[in-house]
């Protein structure tokens, strides 16, 4: 079953639960991405923080013991890689232990409600502000999910949420929904218009550093780093997420894939 809402010309208002929720979420939204970058800080300066101490130690058996010079600048080495590693554990990792290990509350819920619910919030928050067209594509009915219900739907918001975000207006951002024997699948499908994220005539949801960091190259096999709710999520509940490569004016997609049978 195909469900879709036009944009409406004017803005409407916003109900205070939509605007508690919105407000909520993006605040999960910032922290999720926070953490992100963090173990994105921590993966990428251990590689090299590994070398020079390999390399430290090469130099060690090169180097005359007598050369007093020597021994200090290489001490110094030592001594620097330390104190990153230290830095790194005591700050970085610390920091992001909050969503490392994310807790989970488990419980059987209907999907059908909780995607029109969350696709309700965005399009009230933003979509008919941005004059974009929410549509859902769902034979959904009354198949549950064993799993944490108010996480899942803080993905599904983002989902929805940057993709509209990544919308010029008059335009559908499009959304998939449906299961199979094992697996809930979400696809969100949008043409990409990256200039919208940081044009400041538009409104806006998502926090300026993180839709500006958006319209930036991705490294292969990463994710904007506003995604990374998405992603912890999914992965979380088992299962997985996808950012799908995008050029202005073309198509792109977010795919969000989740066990129905939770752990």
């Amino acid at each position: 079953m195909t469900t879709s809402t036009p944009s409406p010309s004017g803005r409407s208002e916003e109900t205070p639960a939509v605007t508690e929720r919105t407000a909520r979420r993006s605040a999960e939204t910032a922290l999720f991405m926070r953490d992100h970058v963090l173990s994105l800080v921590s993966h990428d300066l251990r590689s090299p923080l590994n070398a020079i101490h390999s390399w430290a130690y090469v130099l060690d058996r090169k180097i005359d013991t007598n050369d007093a010079t020597a021994q200090r600048a290489l001490e110094g080495i030592r001594s620097g890689v330390e104190q990153q590693v230290k830095l790194l554990e005591s700050i970085v990792d610390t920091t992001r232990a909050e969503t490392k290990a994310l807790a989970l509350t488990r419980a059987p819920f209907a999907l059908r409600p909780l995607l029109d619910e969350t696709i309700g919030d965005v399009r009230e928050a933003l979509a008919v502000r941005r004059g974009v067209t929410l549509e859902l594509d769902s034979s959904l009915g009354a198949q549950q999910l064993n799993g944490d219900r108010e996480r899942l739907a803080a993905a599904l918001w983002l989902l929805g949420t940057f993709a509209v975000e990544a919308s010029a207006s008059g335009t559908t951002v499009k959304i998939d929904a449906n299961v199979d024997a094992s697996m809930f699948h979400a696809t969100v499908v949008w043409q990409a218009t990256p200039a919208a994220l940081t044009d400041t005539a538009l409104p806006h949801v998502l926090e300026n550093f993180a839709r500006a960091q958006a319209t930036h190259p991705r490294e292969a096999g990463r994710i904007s780093w506003v995604l990374g709710l998405c992603k912890r999520i999914a992965e979380a509940h088992d299962g997985a997420f996808e950012q799908g490569e995008w050029a202005d004016g073309q198509p792109t997609t977010l795919k969000l894939r989740v066990p129905l049978a939770g752990a």
